[in-house]
Parts: structure tokens; sequence; C-alpha cells
């Protein structure tokens, strides 16, 4: 059983701990971006190394502690607050945030996982390589906390998620014991893959501390283009096309719905649209391509090729950076057009590409019927994630529905993808918002194995509980 953070507790961390570390609570480490949870804390702990993490832990553990670890503040799920259970210490690795060594002939670069991603991706840059991960908050989320999360993005057609670009992560333990894994080895088969392990556990299973991550060469040339398609099964045939013509060559495919564009012009008319009419589906690629080919003609011959296949009807491939920039800031906005109107649920899910077309279909059918709402669908068609979210009707407010609506909406959802061997959570992992989704309809030996591991690893449950899985 674990204890409240008192502050008799707390000023035994201040006096075993160097000065600076232990820091009063600011209400930004009590906050998630949907407004949905309030964290609680007893302190805030900002430690500057791997030995001061385990120190933490060791008191943590001596005195049955929960610790939650705090990245960029950036997740979706409530992973980064604990708003109930007994008072926690906020773990925060923002000090940790240095690049420890950097192989550019290797394509490997070892950082800390306080670091910024956005910052990760210029120090790439300068040594002539890119860090693929890429996503609407990079220039807050920090890698530990993308790492815990498994973060996806819209590089994971071509790059894969975070676990797909990462080689080792030096972690510690409940107990306060370090392992060592930061070999910038492609092959260590030496036994259970404890990276993996740790990579998407969001802080229950062990603090990461340190990464070693993939870099890759950066294209010679890079475009964009947004396309007016059909239907989504249109897109779908367009991707299909588009990987025929420029194979590993796109790195995005994104899908968007109407509605997300429409937030946008009601609630940040200073976002730019590519379109004088919003069409009802359209699609955003990105192609990058080596040796001198044009990434722009190839785009073009994507859009020839779709236009006579009849799954375009019109688009814009664009001539400049600067007009790539205006699509890509044009899709990143979309989040902030759904916060400024409000959520019924919102839901990032996965499915096979080609259930896609039908589940948007006999979803917004379902959701019809069960009242007064407005769907907004985006998301990355290319590997089948979709952010698949429900609003008010127009006029309407998120208050003014009962509160058994949302569980409601998530069962429809949820039940459909179950019927289409889908998942309800794609790249956002599960925090807190999605331990009784994980128990309601995951595998239940699935649940079990990770309840025995949790038991292995963290015995007393002091790592961020309540999340993924329930308090014991």
């Amino acid at each position: 059983m674990l204890t409240d953070a008192t502050p008799e507790i707390v000023e035994r961390f201040r006096a075993a701990l160097p000065d600076g570390v232990l820091r009063d609570v600011e209400q930004r480490y009590l906050e998630e971006p949907r407004d949905r949870l309030t964290g609680r804390a007893g302190a805030v702990l900002c430690p500057g190394s791997v030995e001061e993490v385990a120190a933490i832990l060791r008191l943590a553990s001596a005195h049955r502690v929960g610790v939650v670890p705090y990245g960029g503040g950036t997740g979706l799920v409530g992973g980064q607050v604990a708003p109930e259970g007994p008072v926690p210490l906020v773990l925060s690795l923002e000090r940790m945030n240095r690049v420890r060594g950097i192989w550019p002939e290797e394509g490997v670069m070892t950082v800390e996982a306080g670091m910024i991603l956005q910052d990760i991706q210029g120090v790439a840059e300068e040594a002539g390589r890119l860090f693929p991960l890429s996503l609407g908050s990079e220039g807050t989320a920090r890698i530990g906390g993308l790492l815990g999360t498994n973060a996806g993005g819209v590089n994971v057609l071509r790059y894969g998620n975070a676990r797909e670009l990462c080689l080792g992560v030096e972690a510690v333990l409940a107990d306060g014991r370090v392992m060592s894994g930061l070999k910038r080895l492609r092959k260590d088969n030496t036994g259970y893959d404890l990276r993996n392990l740790l990579v998407g556990s969001e802080g229950t299973l062990g603090v990461i501390t340190a990464a070693s991550l993939r870099l890759f060469p950066r294209p010679s040339d890079v475009s964009a283009a947004v396309l007016t398609v059909e239907s989504p099964a249109a897109a779908l045939e367009l991707l299909a096309r588009a990987q025929a013509l420029a194979g590993q060559a796109i790195s995005a495919f994104e899908l968007i719905a109407a509605q997300g564009p429409k937030f946008l012009a009601e609630h940040l008319p200073q976002a730019r649209l590519p379109w004088a009419e919003v069409p009802p589906w359209s699609v955003l690629i990105e192609i990058g391509t080596f040796g001198g080919q044009s990434a722009q003609e190839l785009l073009e011959q994507v859009f020839a090729e779709g236009f006579e296949a009849g799954l375009v009807s019109d688009g814009v491939v664009g001539a400049s950076e600067a007009q790539r920039a205006e699509f890509w800031a044009m899709r990143e906005a979309l989040p902030e057009g759904n916060r400024k109107v409000g959520s019924v649920v919102s839901n990032d899910i996965s499915l096979p590409l080609s259930r896609v077309p039908e589940f948007i279909e006999r979803a917004g059918q379902a959701i019809g019927k069960a009242g007064d709402f407005r769907i907004n669908c985006f998301g990355h068609l290319g590997d089948g994630n979709l952010h698949y979210n429900v609003f008010p009707g127009a006029g309407k407010r998120r208050g003014d529905y009962p509160d058994v609506a949302y569980e409601e909406l998530k069962d429809v959802i949820n039940q459909l993808l179950a019927e289409m061997d889908g998942s309800f959570s794609a790249e956002h992992g599960l925090g807190r918002a999605k331990v009784a989704d994980l128990e309601k309809w995951g595998d239940p030996v699935r649940l079990e194995m990770m309840r025995s591991i949790k038991q292995a690893l963290d015995p007393l449950g002091i790592l961020n509980p309540g999340a993924v899985l329930r308090r014991g």
C-alpha cells in the first residue's frame, strides 16, 4: 500500500538530495492538454543525472511513495497526472537534456531523456542526418516521454514508431538499480528484448533516462501535395498507386475530413487553408527523394495517375518549401481546432488498412443514430492510424451532453474496432484514461501477462501508479 507524499516525507527527500533537485509544485505539472484530469503532487523532483534518479527511486521505495514520471506534459491520455490515490511525487527529467554522443557515420545519437524532440532534430540536422520522429508537439515533447508512450507521428509510414527508432535505453528500475543498455547495435540477440519492454511502458516498469536513437540520411529533395479525393476508399487506392510509383520515398500520407478544416476556419481563422472551398475528403502526401530525383515531379505523377483513375478531382502540389510548410501547418493545427471546440470523446485508433473505409462508414452511421454529433476524422492513413473524434452538434457544447454519452460513444467505437481487428490505442498509449478500456476490450491472457511483469519489476507499485494497469 502506497502512502501520501506528506510534507514530512518531502523534507526527507530534500535532505537526502542535492540542492535544486526538489522544487515546489507548479500548476503546469498537474495539467494535461485536454483538461479532463487534474493531478496532485507533494513535490516536483528534477534530477540532473541518472545517479540522482536512482537515489530518488530508492527513497521512494523506502517510503512507499508513488512517482509519476513527467516529460513535456503533452500526453493525451493522462499518463503524466495522477488525480486519484495517495499523493505522489512528480519526477521531471527536464534537466537531463544533454547529448551524450553522436556518430553520424553510424547513424546513431545518444541523448538524455529530457531532451526536447525539436532539439534532437536540430542536432541531427547539424550533423547532416535526419531524426524522423515528427509530431505536432515536437517543440515541447521530450524524448523520454515519447519513448515511454511509443509515439508515432506523421512519418511512421517510412520510418516506424519511436520503438523502431530506438537502439537502446538506459533506465532506472523501481528499486533504484540502473539498467545500462545504450549499446549502438543493430543486432544484439542476448536474451529478452528489455529495451522494447520499457519503450511503450509509460514509466510503469522503469524510468528511461537516456536512449540511443537511429539517424537517417536526409532526403535531397522534399515536396508535399494536398489532393482532393472522392472518399476514404479512393484515398486508400491512391496510397497503393502512390507506393507503386514512389515506393519508400513516401514519408507521410494523411487523410483529412472536411470537419477539421471547418473548425480551423471558425476558431483559428489565421490558419491558411489550401482550398477555396473545403472538400469532404482530402489527403496530404509528402515525398522525400535522393540522387537528384525531383520530389515535386514524382508527386505530379501521383496526382496525374490518381486523376486519370477517377480517385483525385483536384489538388495542389507544393512548388516551394514555404508551401510545403504551409500544408503541414494546417495539418498540425487540426488538434488545436479540436480543442477550441471541445470533443465529447476523442479516439486514437488503428485498423487494418483495408478496413478503414468500412469503419468510417459504419461508425458514422452508428454515431448518427446515437444523437446530434459532428465527427472529425483525420490521421495517418498510411499506417492505419485515425484520430476519430466526436464533437457536439452545431451550437452545442460538451457540457450539454450527459456523462453517460462519453461511455456510450466509446463503446460504439470500440465494439466496431473489436469486430474489425483494430486497436483503441494506436499511438497515444493508455495512460489513465484507457485503463478500463484495456480491461474491457483487451485480451485477458495478455492483460494477465502485463500484470505479472509489473509485479516482477515494481512489486510495490510506485512507478506511475494507476497508469496502464489499475492500482493493485
